[in-house]
């Protein structure tokens, strides 16, 4: 039993104001496996005066010191890789495999990354007699979601540090133990005092209390769009600066030149992937009607590569899902599907065979479906896949375009010119080329309802930055 009852302000661990806890559960067993403190409004207010504090003197730090601290922190977390490879399977139910070879690489990617960045990051520009300088950008509040613990929190955390910006951190209350150790981390590695602070509980009291806060000057958040619209409503009255990162229904459009096999592979890998909670899931899958009867096939003989299991299992590439309310909600989108009138080829209601303990979903294929239909417009959230069928690449590119979303697109095929046209008319602000590999140098954000401002790499530092000019500026 993890018992996590202090929050982590100026440096330290310290009780709640507050004594009410909240159960931390794993959703591969449905037991409580620890709890954290409930945060409250007076938590809150001492973090923040904390990080306000720490500010004036971390934001003059240098470019060089930067550098130092964030390699000293990505040094720290190579320490601690099997504690947050166990508190992510524990908490977030991903298999072991997935903990470490995503999840965890992840986190470290985005600390080495911002490092490597601040080495040519230009703080300072002249044009003629001005002066443009880049400024941190004051008290940044971070606000992060269950399906990333390490991913999402750690690309915040690297761009705010690597632009001299002080934090608080209120991490999901369903996976909060990786952003524990990242405390401890920090710690370890010597950051400053007040420089990062963390608030745990829920979002209705921290979570609103950081979007609402006269204090905090920045907030980055990153979940579901009705959550996003409420922290752009309190952040409205006093006109702070909002970074969001929503969801996504992501479209990925196979061409007829693309072997089916390899297609079906890769569309159903990023389907599956992370048990389907991903908010870049290509979850709508473009395929020519030449070639649906053997992209169908392909499908029903890949899918048991990717096996549903017990996330200690190393054999396991899908684990439970994080809640039983997350069950549900995809139970309901498969029912939804089924009444749509989609034809289910592999899957369906309930729970996997064997699984009857633990949060487990049967990855789901649905064809025949229509891009008006639920199951294609709204964000599952699960291993859920609608096959569309397209009848020239025009229309492609009018289903995948045709959604409130904006955050990737996928495009699988050979021919470069067509591959090139596809990724230019996809209205996304990530594009994935025939399942390339991650790029943590590129900018990850969306366009339309999936968010706005991007992170990752040297975009992600300029969210935390301020454009300040000095005009008249004798060289």
């Amino acid at each position: 039993m993890r018992s996590h009852l202090k929050h982590f302000i100026n440096g330290e661990w310290v009780e709640s104001t507050g004594s009410n806890t909240i159960d931390v559960i794993n959703p591969a067993t449905e037991e409580v496996i620890g709890q954290i403190s409930d945060g409250t409004t007076e938590d809150l207010d001492k973090a923040v005066a904390a990080a306000r504090a720490a500010f004036p003197s971390f934001s003059q730090t240098t470019k060089e010191e930067r550098i130092q601290l964030l390699n000293r922190i990505a040094d720290e977390y190579e320490k601690r890789k099997s504690d947050i490879v166990e508190a992510i399977t524990q908490e977030l139910g991903s298999p072991l495999s997935m903990s470490e070879k995503s999840h965890y690489k992840m986190g470290l990617g985005h600390f080495r990354q911002a490092a490597k960045e601040l080495e040519s990051f230009e703080f300072t520009e002249r044009r003629g007699n001005t002066l443009i300088r880049k400024e941190a950008i004051g008290v940044s509040g971070l606000i992060t979601p269950w399906n990333f613990p390490t991913n999402q929190t750690s690309t915040k955390l690297a761009s705010a540090f690597a632009a001299g910006s002080t934090v608080v951190l209120k991490p999901s209350e369903l996976t909060p133990f990786a952003a524990i150790i990242l405390a401890e981390v920090f710690q370890a590695a010597g950051l400053p005092k007040g420089v990062f602070n963390l608030v745990n509980g829920f979002g209705e009291v921290v979570g609103n209390g950081i979007s609402s806060h006269p204090d905090i000057d920045f907030v980055s958040f990153t979940g579901s769009g009705a959550v996003g619209q409420k922290i752009s409503e309190n952040a409205a009255k006093t006109i702070k600066k909002v970074a969001l990162e929503l969801g996504g229904k992501s479209p990925l459009i196979i061409l007829e030149d693309y072997d089916m096999k390899k297609a079906a592979k890769i569309a159903v890998s990023n389907v599956v992937f992370n048990s389907g909670q991903v908010c870049t899931a290509a979850t709508r899958t473009l395929v020519p009607k030449s070639k649906h009867d053997e992209f169908i096939e392909a499908v029903k003989e890949v899918l048991p590569d990717f096996r549903v299991g017990d996330p200690q299992d190393s054999k396991s590439f899908l684990g439970p899902l994080v809640s039983e309310k997350q069950y549900h909600r995809v139970q309901g989108y498969i029912e939804k599907g089924l009444e749509e009138g989609a034809t289910l080829i592999a899957g369906g209601t309930g729970k996997p065979e064997g699984l009857e303990k633990g949060y487990f979903v049967k990855p789901t294929v649905f064809t025949n479906v229509q891009n008006s239909m639920v199951i294609a417009q709204e964000e599952i959230f699960g291993p859920v896949m609608s096959i569309l069928a397209y009848e020239n690449l025009n229309e492609a590119i009018e289903i995948a375009n045709d959604t409130i979303y904006g955050l990737a697109g996928y495009v699988i095929g050979e021919d470069v010119e067509t591959v090139e046209k596809v990724a230019s008319s996809i209205r996304a602000g990530r594009i994935v080329v025939n399942g390339a590999a991650q790029d943590f140098s590129a900018p990850f954000g969306g366009y339309k309802q999936s968010g706005i401002g991007r992170e990752w790499g040297d975009y992600g530092i300029e969210e935390y930055l301020e454009i300040k000019s000095v005009v008249g500026m004798p060289s």
